[in-house]
């Protein structure tokens, strides 16, 4: 049996149909989308631009989980302007941080 939250029932990932019907999102490579579903699953509604999400965070995750392919897919959400990163980190220095721009899709977005 699933435990539920207080408030607002199971955690999830929100997005919109009319999205999911945007050329763009339908161009988007299926690692891009991977990753912004799960870089959106780490959006809490108050945390844009301080958004985490490590490369180790995406190990076993089907179709995106090699740091080349996760390289490409950010690179490819940035170019497209679904994303924008706000710090640069890497192997050794501090985290890289992400901020949604909610380019279409405008489920829970307060901006």
């Amino acid at each position: 049996m699933t435990k539920r939250r207080k408030r607002g029932g199971l955690p999830h990932v929100g997005i919109e149909r009319r999205t999911l019907k945007e050329e763009d999102w339908r161009e988007l490579s299926a690692p891009a989308k991977i990753f912004y579903l799960h870089l959106k699953g780490r959006f809490n509604g108050s945390n844009n631009g301080d958004i985490k999400l490590p490369y180790s965070a995406m190990r076993g995750v089907e179709g995106c989980s090699d740091n080349g392919t996760i390289s490409r897919a950010v690179k490819e959400l940035e170019a497209t302007g679904w994303i924008r990163k706000k710090q640069f980190g890497g192997h050794t220095r501090w985290d890289n941080l992400y901020k949604l721009t909610f380019k279409y899709d405008f489920y829970g977005c307060k901006e």
